[in-house]
């Protein structure tokens, strides 16, 4: 009898110890899986972490470029500083263009003047993003500093640009909001300009002096996206028609009078030959006999961005009204 349960008892004790181990087994891969496998939680905090980017894709004129979505240093080497000034877009460095503009002093005594010339002074600043005109120079070597966007004069309309800095920067619905605001007062102080002044009284943008004088078409800054777009004030025929290539037209004084209209905005250059204004041909011309030539400096009269709109309106409403 004990030679039968002998056996017995050894076979029982080695299924006990193969059991044992299975489920000792089996405890340690559970626990293994449990390491190495992420919860679910966990799982949706990490794709929440890599869906977030400092980064957006802006589809600019060449393409799409990879641009900051909050832009820090932001250098301008073309006339759009005022559309990123308006959006509250900080600044690192502009060119001596913008930077002589006197309307700007405030906004930009902090800011560093830089050059297209000299890529190192753009360098320095460690700009996050660069927006310049299609014909910069050394855009190639501003590329290996921080992403470059390109706009080509004129290519869209004065108020769609603003637009595509706005979205440029991530700050579309602000440019938006401002572009509506602009087109409402502009509007509105048209309509009063033409209730004053007769719907179909004309008007010319001059600019320049002795040696180069010249007049403007509808899209030339100087106020004339204003007059003849937002306004809808009447563009003299003769202007009209020599414009309608260029977008400007260089003048004599013999046929200057030929081309100023009933008022004219004069963009004067302070230090720019002024003379002809002493001659009789000019003093003769119906707008300045009836004092309806409104002189500014031309220095904070070029451009067409936001800040230069502004105050663009406000020299033009109020000149024409009288105010």
């Amino acid at each position: 009898m004990k030679k039968l349960l002998l056996p017995l008892l050894i076979l029982t004790l080695l299924l006990l110890s193969a059991c044992g181990n299975n489920a000792s087994n089996s405890a340690s891969n559970s626990t293994a899986a449990a390491t190495t496998t992420p919860a679910p939680e966990a799982s949706a905090t990490a794709s929440a972490d890599n869906s977030s980017t400092d980064t957006i894709t802006y589809e600019s004129e060449t393409g799409p470029i990879e641009v900051p979505a909050n832009p820090q240093r932001v250098v301008v080497l073309a006339g759009y500083a005022g559309n990123l000034l308006a959006l509250d877009v900080p600044l690192a460095g502009v060119d001596s263009y913008i930077k002589a503009n006197p309307n700007f002093q405030d906004q930009l005594k902090d800011v560093a003047e830089v050059s297209e010339e000299n890529v190192e002074s753009i360098l320095n600043l460690k700009p996050d993003l660069i927006i310049a005109s299609s014909d910069t120079k050394n855009l190639d070597k501003m590329k290996q500093i921080a992403p470059v966007v390109t706009y080509t004069y004129n290519k869209v309309d004065y108020l769609t640009q603003i637009l595509e800095i706005g979205k440029a920067v991530n700050q579309e619905q602000k440019a938006a909001d401002w572009i509506a605001d602009f087109k409402a007062r502009a509007l509105a102080a048209g309509e009063e300009i033409k209730a004053k002044i007769g719907a179909d009284s004309t008007i010319s943008v001059i600019e320049g002096d002795s040696k180069n004088l010249y007049t403007f078409g509808s899209a030339w800054g100087r106020g004339t996206e204003i007059i003849y777009q937002a306004m809808g004030l009447k563009m003299p025929d003769k202007v009209k028609e020599m414009t309608a290539k260029d977008g400007y037209f260089n003048l004599s004084l013999e046929i200057l009078p030929d081309y100023m209209g009933d008022y004219v905005i004069y963009s004067k250059d302070p230090a720019g030959d002024a003379s002809f204004q002493d001659t009789s041909t000019y003093k003769d011309i119906p707008a300045v006999k009836n004092n309806h030539v409104y002189e500014i400096d031309a220095t904070s009269f070029y451009f067409n961005d936001a800040l230069s709109l502004d105050y663009q309106l406000d020299f033009i409403s109020k000149s024409l009204l009288g105010n």
